[in-house]
């Protein structure tokens, strides 16, 4: 006869089963975002996508460097091939027929000037000829506009000399600023100081090859002037004087 308390309570049982434990609990967040996994297909055409563009960006590159590497090896062999030189212009006169200043406490200050110019156009090369259109001149004392004038269109043939001829004047009231700097170039012992500036465009051509027209902008200056004196024009020392060459754009385009 088994002992009574050896054997197993049915209810404990029960309640030993029916109570496993404490249970976590899942906490539901609804801005969660649900895993959505990406198909093979997918993510293999992105890949496909990159390494196309990578493969356009190469070549584009591989492209302008090879182009620019072409244009220099043509450039460098057109230069040893035929030593182009810039333009060269110098001043061989300047005839000063009319500098006359007037002031007055009514009116403006006012200024009358004539120029008569001489310049000698060079072209130091052997294999290009250049192509000029009409030169727009201004003359310059102190910095102060005194007269205008124009050269017509000309060329310049090669490894030749054109001598240019231009009449210069001006008509015009200064304002204080003006008058006080050119009052103080008149009262220079060795002459006022002479500037002249000429501003065109110019074509090249060598040989088959022609380039685009070109901004250029011709300043001469070391000019020393003097007023003249009667009738008779006074004659500017042109010794010193020194003529040079800017391009306005520098880069030379070529058509073949």
């Amino acid at each position: 006869m088994s002992d009574p308390a050896s054997k197993p309570n049915g209810n404990a049982a029960a309640a030993t089963n029916g109570n496993p434990g404490p249970v976590k609990s899942q906490l539901y967040n609804p801005n969660r975002q649900v895993y959505r996994p990406q198909s093979h297909y997918h993510r293999r055409g992105q890949r496909s996508h990159r390494n196309f563009c990578c493969c356009c960006c190469f070549w584009t590159i591989l492209t302008l460097l090879a182009v620019a590497l072409l244009a220099a090896i043509v450039g460098a062999a057109l230069y040893v091939l035929y030593r182009p030189h810039r333009p060269e212009f110098s001043v061989t006169n300047l005839r000063i027929a009319k500098m006359n200043l007037t002031t007055s406490a009514d009116s403006p200050s006012h200024l009358t000037t004539l120029f008569n110019l001489t310049l000698i156009a060079k072209n130091p090369n052997n294999h290009l000829v250049f192509f000029y259109d009409p030169f727009s001149m201004t003359v310059f004392s102190n910095s102060v506009p005194v007269g205008n004038g124009s050269v017509t269109a000309f060329t310049s043939d090669k490894n030749n000399q054109t001598s240019l001829r231009a009449v210069l004047s001006g008509s015009q009231d200064l304002d204080t600023d003006s008058l006080t700097s050119l009052r103080s170039g008149l009262k220079m012992k060795r002459g006022f100081p002479v500037e002249i500036q000429m501003d065109t465009k110019v074509k090249m051509k060598m040989d088959w090859l022609k380039s685009k027209k070109v901004g250029i902008r011709v300043t001469c200056d070391g000019i020393r002037g003097t007023v003249p004196s009667g009738k008779s024009p006074a004659v500017a020392s042109v010794v010193d004087s020194e003529c040079k060459v800017d391009l306005r754009i520098k880069i030379w385009k070529f058509s073949f």
